[in-house]
């Protein structure tokens, strides 16, 4: 768990110090206090509602014993045999495959599933899917992605700002037009470096892990495949839209065309395929 702690830490830290420096570059010394200051706020929001926020984003509705029971007793059963307590368990209307884990800690968890994921995968796939994803919750790698999900689009946004800093009446502290453009395309490249040095190693081991906890490594196997397949001919235009929030998915959901394939944080396929026939 130290080790998870140690890369949240260096994740937070990482996006502090970029909002400092983009902070700077636009804005000198006052620029990057304003900056330090967002990335603090920003921070603490993170933590606190990050994991609210994105289920929002994609519109997710909370299911129970009730609505969904075959679907809530499945995790339930997942959840017991990880030891852990009973996640939030979310629905998204998309006919795209995928699914996904949230929430800062175990005791505030959540796991998402598509209408699409469930339609087009057995009972098994589909346990050893969800085991995938408690498994990022036991790990709490949800603290991660959900953080750098939310920062990354923040340093997207603030760095368009740049624009308002350019050609200013203060000659002294006016950017370049030219730079400012500069630091508009690298911020968000920036951000995405960082997730993409973490996510990659936490795929693996929630694939591992969740195999442990289904019991049936072959069934997740044969489920990453099946989403691959369906995953890039189906669009989820929230993940476009917000291509930092595509980590947090069990399969990269985006097209893959133009910039937005740059967020391919994920792990090849058929690497992840291998690795789990290995187990078995």
């Amino acid at each position: 768990m130290l080790g998870n702690w140690l890369k949240t830490s260096i994740l937070m830290a990482g996006i502090v110090v970029l909002f400092g420096t983009v902070g700077a570059a636009l804005g000198g010394a006052g620029g990057m206090m304003i900056a330090l200051l967002l990335a603090a706020a920003m921070n603490v929001y993170a933590y606190w509602f990050s994991d609210k926020a994105v289920l929002k984003m994609y519109n997710a509705r909370e299911v129970d014993a009730s609505s969904a029971p075959q679907f809530y007793n499945m995790v339930k059963e997942l959840a017991q045999n990880a030891q852990l307590p009973m996640p939030k368990v979310y629905i998204i209307d998309e006919d795209q495959p995928n699914a996904f884990a949230t929430g800062r800690d175990p005791e505030h968890a959540a796991v998402a599933a598509t209408t699409g994921i469930m339609r087009i995968l057995s009972e098994r796939e589909l346990r050893g899917v969800m085991a995938h994803e408690l498994a990022h919750v036991k790990h709490r790698d949800t603290l991660i992605s959900t953080i750098s999900a939310t920062i990354a689009g923040a340093i997207s946004s603030i760095a368009q700002f740049g624009m308002l800093f350019a050609g200013g009446h203060d000659r002294e502290r006016s950017v370049h037009p030219a730079v400012a453009i500069l630091i508009m395309i690298l911020a968000p490249i920036a951000a995405m470096l960082i997730q993409m040095a973490i996510s990659r190693a936490r795929e693996f081991e929630a694939d591992r892990g969740g195999a442990e906890i289904s019991g049936d490594p072959t069934a997740l196997a044969a489920a990453l495949k099946k989403i691959h397949d369906y995953a890039h001919q189906i669009p989820l235009e929230t993940a476009e839209q917000h291509p930092e929030t595509a980590q947090m998915m069990i399969i990269n959901p985006l097209s893959g065309e133009g910039i937005k394939g740059l967020f391919s944080t994920h792990p090849q396929t058929q690497e992840r395929i291998a690795r789990l026939m290995a187990m078995a």
